[in-house]
This record gives structure tokens, C-alpha cells and sequence, in this order.
């Protein structure tokens, strides 16, 4: 049995490649961070497309759903500048700029300027923009539900608390 497998959990197809891993000779820890990296891989990927489906239905993709959700998180009447919705949802300013201009197409946001800088403009959600970002985030819990059923809670807890430690570790680390 591969290194780390709990007796309780069935092996799974990463378990398999940590045998051959293992099998090659490589270091016990870096079987555990490739290990690691693969499921972080993998669980990422079916939530994104369990939301991503979810959101299709609303006609939204899941950048769109991001800003919307960071504005309707800022306190009334939420708003935020571009840079700051481009630096807390990790988008490039490029990037920030297209997912706005899709959504002040479609109502959600408006621009306005900003009167304590000339250069800058607010971002702000509509009405219509705040009720879709309720809706988004409707179905954000609802495809987190339906993939996490079964799943034991504590397990969700135990592994959420280990990637706190993990990221705390690795966060800091800035590559090019």
C-alpha cells in the first residue's frame, strides 16, 4: 500500500501513481507534496465545473460571478475601484476590464467617476446587478451542496484547517 493511504478510504488513480513514485525511488515528502498537488488539482477542477454549470444557467461566467460577488460583499452601496477588484480576484487589469465591460453591458454594473481622483473610477452594482449577485451566489452554494454531499463534515473541516497550515507555508513564496 502506497505511503499515507487511511485504511478507511478507498485507493484512488493518484494512489496509484504514488506507488510508482515510489517505485522509482523518489523522497517520501515529495511523493506527499505531488500527492497533495494532484487532488488540490483535481477537487479545484470538479468545483469549478459544478459552478460553472450552475452559472451558465444564469448566463454568467465564473469571473463574472467573481466581481459580482466581491461588490456585493463591499459595504454600501458596493462599490470598489477596478484596481481593487483586480488585485483581490487575482484578474490581470486587462482581464478586469473585459469581465466589466460584459457586465455594465448587461446592466449589472455602472462606472462612475470617482471625485476624490480624477483618474480613477468606482465600479458599482445595479439594482438588477445586486439581485443576480444574490442568485449567483444561490448557485455557488448549491453546487458546493450537491458536490460535498456525503462528505463527511469533519473530514471537510480536518482537510480545510491542513491547507491553512499548508498555504500559510507556501503563500509567501512568490514566483515569476
Amino acid at each position: 500500500m502506497p505511503l499515507g493511504i487511511l485504511k478507511s478510504v478507498k485507493p484512488d488513480e493518484i494512489d496509484a501513481l504514488a506507488s510508482l513514485w515510489e517505485e522509482a525511488g523518489m523522497p517520501s515528502s515529495l511523493i506527499a507534496a505531488l500527492a497533495l498537488s494532484k487532488r488540490l488539482s483535481r477537487i479545484n477542477l470538479l468545483f469549478e465545473q459544478a459552478i460553472k454549470a450552475e452559472l451558465a444557467e444564469l448566463g454568467l461566467t465564473y469571473a463574472e460571478f467573481d466581481v459580482l460577488a466581491a461588490l456585493n460583499r463591499a459595504a454600501p452601496p458596493h462599490r470598489m475601484k477596478p484596481s481593487e477588484l483586480s488585485k483581490s480576484l487575482f484578474l490581470t487589469s486587462g482581464g478586469i476590464s473585459n469581465v466589466l465591460q460584459r457586465l455594465t453591458t448587461a446592466g449589472y454594473v455602472e462606472r462612475e467617476a470617482n471625485p476624490g481622483d480624477a483618474r480613477s473610477r468606482w465600479v458599482q452594482l445595479t439594482e438588477e446587478g445586486r439581485r443576480m449577485a444574490k442568485a449567483a451566489q444561490q448557485a455557488s452554494v448549491e453546487a458546493h451542496s450537491a458536490l460535498m454531499a456525503g462528505v463527511p463534515e469533519e473530514a471537510t473541516r480536518q482537510a480545510a484547517d491542513a491547507l491553512r497550515e499548508i498555504l500559510a507555508h507556501v503563500g509567501r513564496r512568490r514566483y515569476r
